[in-house]
């Protein structure tokens, strides 16, 4: 690449980045809350290492956490206004058409027992029961990217009865026990009533087995693919049957073989089925019993609840099925590069403010990421094409410790070959340093000062 063409990217990418954060300064109306978000922001998006508080602090040119941590606690903003924003913001950056609404959860293992809504219980991230706090996430998906837009934190029955926990962790008085499929329903139901109008709303068997959210789905005309478990009964004809009965009656020919994703080992090609069952909807509208075998384990059936227009392709529906995947590829970006599990703080209001700020980050770099480069649709990455060609510091490498699980391999791409910054974690935005008028809100800006740029690429393996 010639370096008038490197320096074209540079360009782009900074104003990208000022596009995408331009709006973001009006949550902040304290100056001094503006420059702490911005610092910390700012450090998420880093190569910092392990992205706790003293080491963000020290990426920001801080001598302590205490702003940071202000911040997190005490400071005077609202996360949840935030969060709306940021919604805006991806609605905008990764566009509506063919977008996908995932469900998921995620765990954050945690030391002792202070943190709020922390006990043993089972962790996604660990694949077992551990010392963990859950929050239920929405991540939107379009051809352009992914990234998570909602949170909710699980807060156990035994704390939600414990007055003095609660206290101690600023709990508001207006939370109450809540299981995680209700969490689900009030987060998707937020996301439709601002506006955002996916295609399809997907999660796993946790999720599809809520009735009331299928049902509150249904009345808003909203279709949705959603795992079940062979206990799950539906209706059909006069009665109701248990999935796990229904699963040796289809008949052979039914059966469409159809690859509706790449793995790690080439297409993933399962058969497929679909059972019309019944429904209260017209000839508009139809529920289907959505079934996908194992080619390569014998007897091994997924089953999915779907609900869209009755003349939904059965490959329409597999598609679907197979795209609920990539809310955890956020997962794993928002860990592995803007520090999602990696808070210090206990309180309600700090998870809640961290998490906001991480998504925000890690959508940022969603935004970016598909405004400077087109989606790719062979089955090697355009982002993997760019390294390649960009003469980037950081080669390629086929070490296998890093694809652990088949799992896509988070990158860092250094756009530039400025001087080092003073301190480990350059910096891809920060505040405006002017002071603001009484009445005027300032809206962060990208630094000037040279600098690395570092965007995450995402290569498709």
């Amino acid at each position: 690449m010639r370096a008038d063409q490197f320096e074209k990217k540079e360009r782009q990418l900074r104003a990208a980045l000022e596009e995408t954060t331009q709006r973001l300064g009006q949550h902040f109306a304290n100056p001094a809350a503006r420059a702490s978000a911005g610092a910390y922001l700012q450090s998420l998006l880093s190569s910092v290492e392990r992205k706790n508080s003293w080491q963000l602090a020290e990426a920001a040119g801080f001598d302590t956490p205490y702003r940071f941590q202000h911040l997190l606690g005490r400071g005077a903003w609202d996360a949840d206004a935030l969060r709306d924003e940021q919604l805006g913001m991806v609605l905008a950056g990764l566009g509506k058409e063919d977008a996908v609404l995932a469900i998921d959860e995620t765990g954050f293992i945690k030391q002792g027992k202070k943190s709020v809504g922390v006990k043993r219980q089972y962790c996604g991230a660990s694949g077992k029961l551990d010392n963990c706090q859950v929050g239920v996430f929405l991540s939107w998906q379009t051809a352009q990217g992914h990234a998570l837009i909602d949170r909710a934190l699980y807060l156990p029955e035994e704390w939600a009865q414990d007055p003095e926990r609660r206290r101690a962790v600023g709990v508001p008085a207006a939370v109450a026990f809540a299981p995680k499929p209700t969490l689900a329903r009030c987060l998707v139901e937020r996301v439709l009533a601002a506006g955002a109008r996916p295609a399809w709303v997907v999660a796993d068997a946790v999720y599809g087995a809520d009735s009331k959210l299928r049902f509150a789905l249904e009345e808003v005309e909203q279709p949705y693919v959603l795992a079940v478990t062979g206990q799950q009964c539906v209706w059909m004809g006069f009665g109701q049957r248990r999935v796990k009965t229904l699963k040796p009656q289809v008949p052979a020919d039914a059966w469409v073989e159809l690859s509706v994703a790449a793995g790690t080992k080439g297409p993933r090609v399962f058969d497929w089925a679909a059972l019309r069952i019944n429904h209260a909807y017209g000839k508009t509208w139809q529920r289907f019993l959505l079934l996908r075998r194992s080619r390569s384990k014998a007897g091994e059936i997924t089953a999915y609840l779907v609900f869209g227009p009755a003349d939904t392709p059965l490959a329409e529906m597999a598609r679907i099925a197979g795209r609920r995947w990539a809310i955890e590829e956020s997962f794993a970006q928002s860990k592995g590069e803007v520090g999602l599990d990696q808070y210090e703080v206990r309180s309600w209001t700090g998870w809640h403010r961290h998490m906001t700020l991480a998504m925000t980050a890690q959508a940022l770099l969603a935004i970016t990421r598909a405004r400077l480069f087109a989606r790719p649709t062979a089955s090697q990455s355009a982002l993997v094409a760019f390294k390649k060609t960009a003469g980037c510091r950081w080669p390629l490498s086929a070490d296998p410790r890093q694809r652990r699980g088949g799992a896509p391999l988070l990158r860092r791409a250094a756009l530039g070959n400025h001087p080092r910054a003073p301190y480990p974690g350059a910096a891809l935005v920060q505040l405006a340093t002017a002071p603001p008028g009484s009445l005027q809100v300032l809206p962060l800006q990208i630094a000037q000062r040279p600098c690395p740029l570092t965007t995450v690429i995402l290569e498709s393996v």
